[in-house]
């Protein structure tokens, strides 16, 4: 849903000039420091990124979902690490607590969140518990007005930068499922929790990843997420859905870019005497790319107008992520072959980088098998409910 299509086009283009003239041109940098320097985190902050997903009430700027996937094409067309640092925050980070945070919640972090003075991230991955995330052994025991936590999470996405973590910790031992988790908002400075080094990846250069330890780390009772016990899991799976749509939008934009500068490429490197764009098997490489471009952008589109018009989108949303990842790692890898020798080398293009950064997109959130069988699941109950596998 498009609020006002006049200010939307004048929001895009903002984004778009300062993806252009500022992100873009600072790329290395990003890379060479593994990090966002600090100057490019307060124009982010400046021009109101962080806040995207949290309500207008607390100092954001509520984007309909329809209106978020548009801005994160817009956005993710640079290096990953730019989405990646504000993406916690309009996305995972403050999803489960814009959907099931008590009042006093909100009021207490939205705030900061939307601003950025406070970044978010969501740990529910354990190293044990990726896929089958119900596996979790990090445990909540009530002691008095607080939890006692233990436990340690794995693969954490700004874990080394974050202030606020949404933690899922069992507090039902009894219940080995879904129905003994719970959702607990801890702050940095709590004691008994840490962080770890940021991994050493092979791509997402200046997107930190790391563990996150507690050791009877006490949080306050009054940050149990919601103010109820064994609903984590509920909450975890709606952030969840809105993030696969995030995602999947979140995964053209890097896939627009490629293209961009793959076509390019085609269209002034010369072999035999002529741009090799107009050689038909390079010109198929760029059709493909075009058109798998072009089917994830209308399924994202499609899927977020049903989600702001209160439609269940379970399935389309796990569809969403796993074609746009997918048809990223496709877009890239012709992107190389369009370049040749110049897209593996750093020296001679930015495609290499992008290759392996948009490797990680079809393992987080779900890998891309996980959705393929919630996918098969999902169409097979709807056929036994409607006698039909539209959607």
């Amino acid at each position: 849903m498009i609020r006002d299509p006049n200010s939307i086009e004048e929001f895009l283009n903002n984004i778009r000039k300062w993806v252009r003239d500022v992100a873009i041109p600072n790329e290395d940098r990003v890379a060479e420091l593994h990090e966002v320097p600090r100057d490019l985190v307060v124009q982010m902050q400046e021009m109101g990124y962080f806040g995207w997903g949290v309500p207008e009430e607390f100092g954001g700027s509520d984007l309909t979902t329809e209106e978020l996937v548009l801005a994160a094409f817009e956005l993710s067309y640079c290096a990953t690490a730019f989405r990646a640092y504000v993406g916690s925050n309009t996305g995972i980070g403050s999803a489960a607590l814009v959907a099931d945070g008590t009042p006093e919640q909100k009021a207490k972090y939205l705030p900061g969140i939307a601003t950025g003075e406070i970044i978010g991230c969501f740990a529910l991955t354990e190293a044990d518990a990726g896929s089958e995330a119900t596996a979790l052994k990090t445990k909540a025991v009530r002691d008095g007005e607080t939890y006692v936590l233990n436990g340690t999470k794995s693969f954490i996405t700004n874990a080394p930068i974050s202030d606020l973590f949404t933690v899922f910790a069992r507090t039902n031992p009894d219940d080995p499922g879904h129905g003994g988790i719970s959702a607990f908002l801890v702050e940095r400075d709590t004691p008994g929790l840490d962080t770890g080094k940021p991994y050493k990846m092979m791509g997402q250069a200046g997107s930190p990843v790391s563990e996150v330890y507690f050791g009877d780390c006490r949080v306050p009772a009054e940050n149990l997420l919601g103010g109820q016990e064994s609903v984590g899991f509920r909450t975890a799976m709606k952030a969840l859905n809105r993030q696969r749509i995030h995602l999947a939008a979140l995964s053209t934009g890097p896939a627009m870019r490629m293209l961009d500068e793959a076509v390019n490429h085609a269209m002034s490197r010369k072999q035999f005497g002529q741009p090799i764009g107009g050689f038909q098997l390079v010109q198929a490489m760029i059709a493909d790319s075009q058109t798998d471009i072009a089917a994830a952008r209308a399924l994202i589109l499609e899927t977020a107008r049903n989600r702001d018009e209160g439609k269940d989108i379970v399935l389309n949303a796990s569809i969403c992520k796993y074609f746009a990842t997918e048809m990223c790692g496709r877009v890239a890898d012709r992107a190389v072959q369009i370049f040749g020798g110049s897209g593996y080398v750093a020296d001679y293009s930015n495609i290499e980088r992008f290759y392996r950064d948009v490797r990680l997109f079809r393992l987080y959130e779900g890998t891309s098998q996980i959705h393929q069988l919630n996918i098969a699941k999902q169409t097979q109950r709807r056929f036994s409910k409607t006698g039909t596998v539209r959607t």
